[in-house]
């Protein structure tokens, strides 16, 4: 149901399980990726820089939600 549909998702995916370690946090709380690190691995990897600016903040949405909520209980 949620897999990616295209070259272009599965690479911004493949991105996102890369950016573990490339999170913003506060206290208690997940913020979001990187986004500057996040840009600059995915022109690394040669990913579309459109792609991930398009696709990216969704997994991250869905991402800090789920961290968030893991975190409250």
């Amino acid at each position: 149901m949620n897999a990616p549909r295209s070259f272009e998702g599965w690479q911004v995916w493949d991105l996102a399980q890369r950016l573990g370690g490339q999170v913003r946090a506060t206290q208690g709380a997940l913020i979001g990726f990187d986004m500057n690190a996040a840009l600059a691995m995915g022109r690394a990897l040669g990913v579309s820089g459109a792609a991930v600016a398009e696709l990216l903040p969704v997994i991250e949405a869905a991402m800090v939600t789920k961290v968030n909520e893991q975190g409250r209980r």
